[in-house]
């Protein structure tokens, strides 16, 4: 199976960048489209807003700086079909139904978390969730 649509989720951590790496050599081999995906988790900042109104601001700019640096290294190991995404949401449904969905994604890839059983526990891992709910093949990269 050739894939064409291959999302890629990023939020900067060692996990990512991991899965991002993991994404470029399968985007060179099947002359796939990447699309870097980024979900701004909303809900973690919506209560603190009420005091800082910059912090949406500041996320917006996070989320631009990120792609850009991960487009710049994609373009540099020979990656050129790239497209970005920025989502506000939660990243467990945005990723796996939303974004995969809007780019008829055939793969996603996402980092291992390093959470610990408890906190999977009670509030489950982004990479488990999507694995549950995405509708194509998805690779967790440890």
């Amino acid at each position: 199976m050739e894939y064409k649509n291959i999302v890629v989720a990023v939020d900067g951590s060692q996990a990512s960048e991991k899965a991002f790496k993991k994404s470029l050599d399968i985007a060179k081999r099947n002359h796939a489209r990447l699309i870097l995906a980024h979900v701004v988790d909303s809900r973690t900042f919506a209560s603190a807003e009420a005091y800082d109104r910059t912090l949406s601001e500041r996320a917006d700019s996070y989320a631009k700086e990120l792609l850009d640096t991960y487009v710049e290294n994609a373009k540099t190991a020979g990656v050129t079909d790239l497209v970005r995404s920025v989502a506000y949401g939660s990243p467990k449904i945005k990723i796996a139904k939303d974004i995969a969905q809007d780019f008829e994604a055939d793969l996603i890839i996402c980092g291992a978390t390093g959470m610990s059983a408890v906190e999977r526990f009670l509030i489950g891992s982004v990479s488990e969730s999507i694995t549950r709910y995405a509708s194509c093949d998805v690779l967790v990269v440890r």
